[in-house]
């Protein structure tokens, strides 16, 4: 396994890391959306939340087994990073909005290289 993960390019790597963070955020929230669900069967949060935890796996588990659409779902989950820019920015959060915009910017530059198209290869 480490043999593995040693031969994947550092970009997929920095994904994985983030892709990962994401699965906890989830795990963190379901306590919230579990109570959701206790008022509510169906809600707002609780479907957007369902399918990020879906959408999040699938595209781990595409980048995991080396297939070319795992790059597009992985730029697609990346840009899960552009929209709290703005917002820690009005909020008054520069250091916050530099670090996002600084992962942002791995993200993206990182997944569009060579490497990484040459590393998901499977159909």
């Amino acid at each position: 396994m480490f043999a593995t993960i040693r031969a994947m390019p550092g970009p997929i790597r920095v994904f994985l890391v983030y892709a990962l963070v994401i699965l906890a955020g989830i795990g963190l929230s379901l306590r919230f959306v579990v109570d959701l669900a206790i008022s509510a069967p169906v809600s707002p949060a609780g479907i957007v939340v369902m399918v990020l935890l879906a959408y999040t796996i699938f595209t781990i588990t595409l980048v995991l087994q080396r297939k070319e659409a795992g790059r597009g779902f992985a730029l697609g989950l990346s840009s899960l990073t552009v929209p709290p820019i703005p917002w820690a920015i009005v909020m008054g959060q520069p250091i916050i909005a530099i670090f996002l915009a600084a992962l942002a910017l791995i993200l993206f530059r990182g997944l569009r290289r060579a490497e990484v198209a040459a590393y998901l290869v499977e159909p």
